[in-house]
């Protein structure tokens, strides 16, 4: 299973239930890796998408307290042990844990690599990943130069699990 974030300086993701960022190349990197895959996330995750609406192209799991919540196209699972069991048997290079910061941290001890965008900048917050530079058992595993859209500089840096 990965994780899919782009990440403030402070490892911050988004505000008021909104992403910090609209970088185009890391929407494409994103789809990219995505599509034909399985996304995990929160409700109000799947909330900030357009319209509400369930990812195309990839199978959606939400992961949710509330015992009446329904949406079309979306799988529902109440305890991380049930989101596992319904991607139980897949490849788990296609599972990608997309948000927020609550799910992030649930399914991080799951996770073997995670896709991060860095953008260099530092703008108000209050949801966040969890910062794998201070955790020794990630490493970064690949990154790419610095690019930058308009003002925005921004890398794209691979993280992967360090062996037991």
């Amino acid at each position: 299973m990965n994780a899919i974030a782009a990440v403030s300086l402070s490892w911050g993701i988004g505000k008021d239930n909104q992403l910090l960022f609209h970088i185009s190349a890391d929407l494409q990197r994103f789809r990219a890796m995505t599509s034909g895959g399985t996304v995990i996330m929160g409700r109000k995750t799947l909330d900030s998408l357009p319209g509400g609406q369930p990812l195309p192209h990839r199978r959606n799991i939400v992961l949710t307290r509330s015992p009446d919540f329904h949406r079309e196209g979306v799988e529902t699972a109440r305890s991380v042990e049930e989101a596992l069991e319904l991607v139980r048997g897949e490849d788990p290079e296609k599972v990608w844990v997309m948000g927020g910061g609550e799910i992030y941290a649930a399914f991080l001890p799951y996770c073997s690599r995670c896709a991060i965008t860095r953008v260099y900048q530092d703008p108000a917050c209050d949801t966040f990943f969890p910062n794998l530079d201070a955790m020794p058992e990630w490493r970064v595993f690949r990154s790419e130069a610095i690019l930058l859209e308009g003002e925005t500089a921004y890398q794209f840096i691979e993280y992967a699990r360090r062996e037991p």
